[in-house]
């Protein structure tokens, strides 16, 4: 099962002032960036279902030039949910009273279906008073087309199009663009693995749509196309890595932290032998000799 919370969470988190930037500049422009602060997640009793539940994401920042504060909480919403702008008002009402700060609330819809515009305010009035009207920002992927975001020069843009309004037939071209795009922007090893890897996630590709997305890859210039082949490299590493240590799992029980590790750094040729060695072994100690014997 996909966690989508935990991907969401990770790209927003990662990359905070360019989600802010894309979708909420005028937001993005009024922020000191230095003054970012993740807070610790946070516990509500939902008394309508008996349930916990957690806030997605939590942020504290301070206005540019100024020391007045305020939060600013995300949630990512991966399924339609008839009452969640009431949630997402208790959720405000809660976090006001304990931090007795503004809080800037924002909901990502990230579901393919349906595609009406979502709820996105709660209400409370009678015939002769409004007693209450709450809003929130509303960003629903599905009803954003993806070419709108091509030529943005932001990581969030290069994720996320995986998940706005594209034809079937579009897809193996919008993989195809975000790892382009992705590319572009020259980000360390570490982020590019998380956008790349969340793009492989939401859009995994059958036989005749990988022809089509190697083709579209073929019509790309350098050193676009040398930067995408090297991403999709990665990723059947990635996957075979995974592979092997889920065997050895099987095989010899949880690795301990150190002997995952090791594996972890295996080049790709060790760990193929690896792959086939594995099939002798019947205790972690096999393992731990057979990487001793070829470390190095």
């Amino acid at each position: 099962m996909t966690d989508h919370d935990r991907l969401f969470k990770e790209l927003i988190s990662t990359f905070f002032i360019e989600f802010l930037e894309l979708f909420l500049p005028q937001v993005a422009s009024t922020i000191d960036k230095e003054s970012i602060r993740f807070l610790p997640q946070e516990y509500f009793a939902d008394l309508t279902s008996g349930e916990d539940k957690i806030i997605d994401l939590l942020a504290e920042v301070n206005q540019a030039g100024q020391t007045k504060g305020f939060l600013i909480h995300i949630e990512a919403q991966s399924y339609t949910e008839a009452e969640l702008a009431r949630r997402i008002f208790f959720y405000f009402a809660r976090l006001y009273q304990k931090y007795l700060k503004p809080v800037y609330p924002i909901v990502v819809f990230s579901f393919d279906e349906p595609k009406r515009e979502e709820p996105h305010s709660h209400q409370v009035d009678f015939p002769d008073l409004k007693v209450l009207e709450f809003n929130f920002a509303s960003i629903q992927l599905n009803r954003l087309n993806w070419r709108d975001f091509i030529k943005q020069q932001n990581p969030v843009a290069a994720a996320l199009m995986a998940k706005m309004q594209f034809s079937p037939e579009e897809r193996p071209i919008v993989k195809a663009e975000c790892l382009r795009l992705l590319t572009t922007l020259r980000l360390n090893p570490a982020k590019t693995r998380l956008i790349s890897g969340f793009v492989d996630t939401y859009l995994r590709l059958n036989s005749q749509e990988e022809q089509r997305f190697e083709e579209e890859i073929g019509k790309l210039e350098e050193p676009q196309k040398g930067g995408v082949m090297e991403i999709v490299t990665s990723w059947g590493e990635r996957a075979e890595r995974s592979l092997v240590v889920r065997l050895l799992n099987r095989r010899v029980g949880q690795l301990p932290d150190a002997e995952l590790q090791r594996v972890e750094n295996l080049s790709i040729e060790r760990l193929e032998a690896l792959g086939e060695a594995l099939l002798d072994f019947s205790s972690l100690s096999d393992l731990k000799k057979w990487l001793s014997d070829n470390s190095g």
